[in-house]
């Protein structure tokens, strides 16, 4: 069987392992797709240091199910989350599942960009494996966990419908935070970034007003323009760009929120004037990865098509080409979103 590895200095390689086996409680999935993260590139690049465990955002079918597994059967089609709580400590009772120390300990094995991969009974018992709708495309679920992680965003800062957003940063994950946003009933969403590509693509999604996140001064008067002048309710920072947090932070309405929400490099500083935090009660709120919940909130707005996601897919790449995979996902001017395809898909 074929999997991708993260190997020094930097490299995925693509290396033979035994095919997993199914032991008692648990199952093995076939992959069919599993999009390329941003926390995957930071990973090459060195920049995350969590896990190093690439591909976590996979589909495919149920090749085979262990003893005592119960409501899956083999050739389902599912989307497995790979990160499960413990569901049991103190940090779990107060609602914050992402932050529990168990989370991050559990995975896939060996992960998503794999022929197939072994998913544990503690995922099975934790929910992590969801039944993909009939309507519901390989690439649309591929899409689910950062979506997901949207969402989790969402809740975390209290979105309210009504409100006015701005997006810093609309590479794959930016686009599903606008979308979002805007499916879930914010008032208005604007959004700043590089490639025009990814412009097109926020306004082809609904988005009211992207900018060129090179010029401040045009993203100034958006916000200001759409906002008389107030800022907005909530600035979003999807990039792992430190200026984009004091850029996030200008936009900001007096008691605004602002939400870390895209992985900033390790060792990188927030330079922003803490003054201004607390003359203007500014609010700013991280948030880190999703849950079980979220993830099937997500996945009924998808099967319902209150969200659109589909043409965020631009790229195919097969399991065998990972490294080219890996070189195109680097290439922001070029794409939105790579998705790797398995076995499952064919």
């Amino acid at each position: 069987m074929k999997f991708g590895r993260l190997e020094p200095p930097g490299r995925v390689a693509l290396v033979d392992a035994p095919a997993p086996t199914a032991g008692p409680g648990e199952i093995v999935v076939e992959m069919a797709a599993c999009g390329i993260c941003g926390t995957d590139l930071e990973k090459v690049r060195g920049g995350y240091t969590a896990s190093a465990t690439l591909g976590h955002e996979p589909v495919g079918r149920v090749a085979s199910v262990g003893s005592a597994v119960r409501g899956f059967s083999e050739g389902d089609r599912v989307f497995v989350h790979h990160h499960v709580p413990c569901r049991a400590c103190a940090i779990c009772a107060r609602g914050d599942f992402t932050f529990c120390p168990e989370y991050q300990k559990t995975n896939l094995d060996p992960g998503g960009f794999a022929e197939r991969f072994r998913v544990s009974e503690r995922h099975l018992r934790a929910g992590a494996v969801l039944r993909l709708a009939d309507e519901v495309t390989w690439d649309e679920g591929s899409l689910l966990e950062p979506a997901g992680c949207v969402v989790t965003a969402l809740r975390r800062v209290g979105f309210q419908p009504g409100g006015s957003v701005f997006v810093y940063g609309l590479g794959p994950v930016g686009l599903l935070y606008a979308r979002l946003v805007k499916a879930l009933g914010a008032g208005w969403v604007g959004g700043a970034e590089i490639s025009a590509r990814r412009r097109q693509a926020a306004e082809l999604g609904g988005i009211d007003l992207t900018v060129d996140a090179r010029e401040p001064l045009q993203v100034a008067e958006a916000v200001r323009s759409a906002t008389e002048g107030r800022g907005v309710d909530l600035a979003v920072v999807a990039t792992g760009a430190p200026a984009a947090v004091q850029g996030a932070v200008d936009l900001a309405r007096r008691g605004g929120t602002v939400n870390l929400f895209g992985l900033p490099s390790a060792g990188s500083h927030l330079g922003a004037d803490l003054q201004q935090f607390y003359l203007r009660g500014l609010r700013l709120i991280p948030s880190y990865a999703t849950g079980e919940e979220e993830i099937a909130e997500v996945h009924r707005l998808v099967r319902e098509r209150r969200l659109l996601i589909r043409d965020l897919v631009t790229d195919h790449f097969p399991l065998e080409q990972l490294e080219e995979a890996f070189e195109r996902a680097r290439q922001a001017d070029a794409t939105l979103k790579v998705v790797v395809t398995g076995p499952a898909s064919r």
